[in-house]
């Protein structure tokens, strides 16, 4: 029988500590840290999960995490189609109705947390086409409004935190490339996107941010990255997109759905490249995210796959350990 270095070309090592974390993935190896010597294999995990479907099927917008998701807002199914006022949390097993938005609409960007949440913009029924530049802060009961935004606008990208958020790109007739930062207070004017798009994702914070896709006449696959004063350009996603929904980081975000078609492909950002990875169980648009959780425990809620869904999957990616026996 071959040995194993007969095959790959190299011994399997023996270590004292067991390996673990995703700079050790696919590693094989032989264990002494329990009684006796055992061999294992450092295995990755990553996959989307049912979760309680929201109460209100509908388009929506989002933020929070995977354990405390926030989601308000977006489209009543067929036949009205109007924006709603609709918030509801979700405590990582089910969702439950809280208190509405003061004025509903639909396309908002979102930031924060459960707690302590952001909305900004948006529109109201089309036609004809109402752009709003109302902000309201949420504190885990109840939306209180703010000062405006300085242009409203719909389908923007938003991330950061309740007091230190970023809201850019968008439609206000015509695609946007306007960026603004809200300090929890009021909106002061950035440095723009280099390429104005709308319906475009965003994850990260007001100083390391990163938006992607959008639409520009089409699906677009463009990555910018934001370091609290200018954009500049990234390394293009794998699928070119638009509304579509992420989470994560600068250096480590998650994007998944999306159109044309209702998409449930999903990708990884390490801050360089995008990398394909397990897909949505249903692909679909115009989706809510707990854009404040990390990328490797993601939230996506509610959207459209032809018609209002009331969907939520949960993703998990994880490195852990198997031990391998001849049993």
């Amino acid at each position: 029988m071959s040995e194993y270095r007969n095959l790959k070309g190299r011994k399997i090592k023996t270590f004292a500590t067991d390996l673990s974390g995703a700079t050790a993935e696919g590693q094989l190896f032989f264990s002494t840290a329990a009684v006796g010597r055992e061999l294992k294999i450092v295995n990755r995990i990553e996959a989307w999960a049912s979760g309680g479907n929201l109460n209100t099927a509908r388009t929506i917008n989002g933020t929070g995490t995977q354990t405390a998701g926030l989601g308000f807002g977006g489209n009543a199914p067929p036949p009205t189609n109007n924006p709603v006022g609709n918030t509801e949390e979700y405590n990582g097993s089910s969702w439950s109705e809280q208190n509405d938005l003061n004025t509903a609409r639909l396309g908002m960007g979102g930031a924060g947390t459960q707690t302590a949440g952001l909305a900004f913009a948006g529109r109201l029924a089309a036609p004809p086409t109402t752009y709003k530049d109302e902000t309201e802060e949420y504190d885990g009961s109840s939306w209180s409004e703010q000062n405006d935004i300085n242009t409203g606008r719909i389908n923007l990208g938003g991330c950061g935190t309740q007091t230190a958020a970023l809201g850019f790109g968008g439609d206000v007739s015509g695609v946007s490339d306007l960026s603004e930062e809200y300090n929890g207070t009021s909106w002061s004017e950035g440095n723009d996107l280099n390429t104005a798009r709308e319906s475009i994702c965003g994850a990260g914070t007001q100083t390391a941010a990163v938006g992607f896709a959008g639409y520009v006449g089409g699906a677009s696959a463009l990555t910018e990255e934001y370091d609290g004063t200018s954009w500049t350009n990234g390394n293009n996603m794998g699928t070119a997109r638009y509304a579509l929904a992420g989470s994560g980081l600068q250096t480590a975000a998650l994007a998944f759905g999306g159109n044309p078609g209702g998409l449930s492909n999903t990708e990884q950002y390490d801050g360089t490249n995008w990398t394909t990875t397990s897909g949505l169980a249903t692909g679909r648009r115009g989706l809510g995210s707990g854009n404040s959780s990390p990328s490797t425990a993601s939230l996506a809620f509610g959207g459209n796959d032809g018609s209002a869904t009331n969907v939520t999957e949960e993703y998990t990616f994880a490195v852990s350990l198997k031990t391998i026996s001849d049993s």
